[in-house]
């Protein structure tokens, strides 16, 4: 009879412990799909099918479908613009075509002072030198899918100040 219970009591064991592994498996199956954060193109991909992955990896570079300008005006630029104002926006890649947007916003100070290395004056002369400040440009309507646009690619803006 002692046999028996003892027999029931491992089964019971084996059986929650089987069970934890089955957890475990499923939660390590979902650790095999990696999702984006949001929709988009992937641009440059370090990884292939079947390769084993770390934590902090970079896989591939994920250029966004929503995209925008992040235009350098200079500071004396900045007088009259103000967010919401329509862009005219030129892609060098398409000269014939002009896309439409408007200003988003205005970063909270220059370019320089955000720099990794930023500029220094060594030799004690102040030389007064305009800093360039970064404005999003924002899209009125989705760019047309024949117009293929990325990172890096050149623009020219016109800004209609009132």
């Amino acid at each position: 009879m002692q046999a028996a219970a003892s027999q029931i009591e491992t089964a019971k064991a084996n059986l929650k412990s089987a069970e934890a592994q089955e957890e475990q498996a499923r939660l390590n199956l979902v650790y095999t799909r990696v999702v984006a954060p949001e929709a988009g193109r992937i641009a440059h991909k370090n990884v292939a099918v079947g390769d084993y992955v770390q934590l902090g990896q970079n896989l591939m570079a994920l250029v966004p479908l929503k995209v925008w300008v992040t235009a350098n005006f200079k500071e004396t630029q900045l007088d009259y613009m103000r967010v919401g104002q329509p862009v005219e926006i030129r892609i060098d890649s398409y000269p014939d075509k002009v896309f439409h947007g408007h200003v988003d916003s205005f970063e909270a100070g220059s370019g320089a002072a955000f720099a990794l290395l930023p500029p220094e004056n060594a030799t004690g002369n102040y030389v007064k030198v305009v800093q360039r400040v970064p404005v999003k440009i924002v899209f009125d309507t989705p760019p047309d899918p024949h117009f293929p646009l990325g990172p890096g690619m050149s623009v020219v803006l016109s800004v209609k100040v009132r």
